[in-house]
């Protein structure tokens, strides 16, 4: 797998980038805080691992109409979207716990979601947050064709919609990972990326096949076995859930990245990005809103994305207070701090970036990345 080199073009970034770390370092050393999960997480943990599970369990023992299957569908969509979130995305961050077994334990709840571990960290630990918003080196502005999420990335006539299309797309993105996850594992195979995580690619894909059968055996066989729905009733309520989910998790994705502020790379020839790493996560990142109290919560401290990326393995309990110290930092050192200051403002920054990006032409040459503030 190709690998970038950031390089810091000046003094100032050598020393925002020390002093960020230290002063977060300092706040939970002088506090005598873990920077993993506490009871406030755990509590989460079970209270939306219900909110998958306890509609699935109502859905096979107590006989209801159609109509409250299908609100019981889109219930365990909301429960699987905060899977996801709040539980999965700290455990395979290994921000969950001190313990490896714990943050196992909570990285495998991703099973739940008929998916695996494997590619998730591949494409999300180990390719975004590296690469943040660096075309053709992360996934999640690279790889999509209907939708142009990156102002490098290929201009067609049909973009020029993409804002009103865009957000009905995004509910595709757990069928896009149900049903698309082998071919991406065959293809991190076939390129070596599964063996140099020293992981055996022929045990890995079986592996992954056994998750996609039992998934399916229980979401949809269950059902088939224990109530009296028809065939395409349980499709129709299995497509309610996963639209549900999509729809949640990819939008809330796209409001910390695809928004108007934050800044979208290319590598020099020398696969280089002139800015040090910590100070290009600030410039390829957005916060926003910060103050959303329950949406907040079920959604892992995702609208402090900043925060997140900057510090991977703290867990999102903790990024409310460490904001203010990043923040504060990097307003003292002159650095932009990219915050929306609502999830409506960020929702339409990210419309008004998707047109944008429908009739942006890719630029001709290189930005000159050093000049990002």
């Amino acid at each position: 797998m190709e690998t970038i080199k950031f390089v810091r073009e000046n003094k100032k970034e050598r020393e925002f980038a020390y002093e960020v770390r230290k002063r977060v370092r300092d706040y939970f050393k002088e506090n005598n805080i873990s920077i993993y999960g506490n009871y406030t997480m755990y509590l989460k943990s079970v209270v939306i691992l219900c909110m998958y599970i306890v509609p699935f369990v109502v859905l096979l023992t107590t006989p209801v109409s159609a109509w409250t299957a299908l609100g019981l569908a889109i219930i365990m969509g909301i429960g699987e979207a905060g899977v996801g979130m709040s539980i999965m995305h700290d455990g395979v961050h290994h921000a969950y716990s001190s313990k490896k077994w714990v943050n196992d334990l909570a990285s495998s709840t991703m099973f739940l979601l008929g998916s695996n571990i494997f590619n998730w960290k591949i494409q999300h630990n180990m390719k975004h947050h590296t690469f943040t918003n660096i075309f053709n080196y992360d996934p999640d502005i690279s790889n999509l064709k209907v939708i142009r999420l990156s102002e490098y990335g290929p201009l067609k006539k049909y973009h020029r919609f993409q804002q009103f299309y865009a957000f009905p797309l995004y509910g595709l993105m757990t069928f896009s990972r149900l049903f698309g996850e082998i071919g991406v594992l065959l293809d991190y195979n076939r390129k070596g990326i599964t063996k140099a995580q020293h992981v055996d690619p022929t045990w890995q894909l079986i592996k992954l096949i056994a998750i996609k059968i039992t998934y399916f055996a229980v979401i949809i066989g269950l059902p088939l076995y224990f109530t009296d729905f028809a065939f395409w009733q349980i499709l129709i309520g299995f497509i309610a859930l996963h639209i549900t989910a999509g729809m949640i998790m990819s939008t809330v994705f796209q409001m910390a990245h695809v928004v108007e502020g934050t800044h979208q790379l290319l590598t020099d020839e020398d696969h280089q990005i002139k800015n040090d790493w910590l100070v290009h996560q600030l410039n390829t990142t957005s916060d926003f809103g910060r103050k959303n109290g329950l949406f907040s919560w079920y959604i892992g401290g995702l609208d402090f994305q900043i925060e997140h990326h900057i510090f991977q393995n703290i867990c999102h309990v903790h990024y409310p207070v460490i904001a203010d110290i990043i923040k504060k930092t990097a307003e003292e050192y002159g650095f932009t701090y990219n915050l929306k200051p609502s999830v409506f403002s960020a929702l339409a920054s990210h419309f008004r970036r998707l047109r944008e990006l429908g009739t942006m032409k890719p630029p001709t040459s290189l930005p000159n990345l050093a000049a990002v503030p």
